[in-house]
């Protein structure tokens, strides 16, 4: 587990950010919270001081969270940012994937699943609040026209596919009619070739390759 994490807050209600701000600062893995009331005083305070995991609000006046995210992953390309979101802003989903955001959280999520998503990401991890997680995956559906990914085959994208829907390997298998132990396999590859430690990466990769859209 990492320590001494330095984690900036961007959002525009002041009593969301103190509220976590004093949550966050009980815990001994960080060591330092700047907070940001929107995008625009986020970029400036980052080109002096910046953090290592950082949780962003979305829709915010001046710059709101995909533009300052997109401008400072730019910048600073190992940046890792946290969407904070709401159902109802589902239509930023791969916007901000496609910036480089490494997870989301809603933003009446559980305190531990802020403090398991400031350490899945800080270990260069994907993180997803496991509603999102489910409503994305129940929205995912497959192009017809598919965007070649790497050197991924048509069975790895089948696969791919089906475990981004959340099936167990028994389930492809059963569901393909080929062997678990070849889903194991696939499976295995699939996490080599893109690189991904869990579904949520998994997930990330499928959308911003334009595999599958939600």
């Amino acid at each position: 587990m990492k320590e001494n994490l330095h984690v900036h807050i961007v959002d525009d209600h002041s009593l969301f950010r103190e509220g976590l701000h004093f949550l966050l600062s009980k815990c001994d893995f960080i060591s330092e919270i700047e907070e940001s009331e929107n995008g625009k005083v986020f970029l400036e305070k980052i080109q002096t001081n910046v953090p290592d995991v950082v949780l962003m609000d979305i829709e915010m006046p001046e710059i709101d969270g995909v533009e300052a995210s997109r401008r400072a992953i730019e910048k600073y390309p190992d940046l890792k940012i946290i969407t904070l979101s709401m159902y109802s802003e589902e239509e930023y989903y791969t916007k901000m994937i496609d910036v480089g955001v490494r997870g989301f959280l809603l933003k009446n999520s559980q305190f531990e699943d802020v403090q398991k998503a400031i350490l899945e990401v800080s270990e260069g991890n994907n993180y997803f609040s496991p509603e999102i997680l489910d409503r994305i995956i129940s929205n995912m559906y497959t192009k017809k026209t598919q965007k070649p990914a790497l050197d991924l085959t048509e069975r790895e994208i089948e696969v791919l596919y089906n475990i981004c829907k959340g099936l167990s390997n028994q389930e492809i298998a059963d569901l393909l009619f080929i062997s678990k132990r070849t889903v194991d396999k696939h499976r295995e590859n699939l996490l080599l070739k893109t690189e991904a430690k869990n579904t949520a990466g998994l997930v990330v990769f499928a959308i911003k390759n334009g595999i599958f859209e939600i």
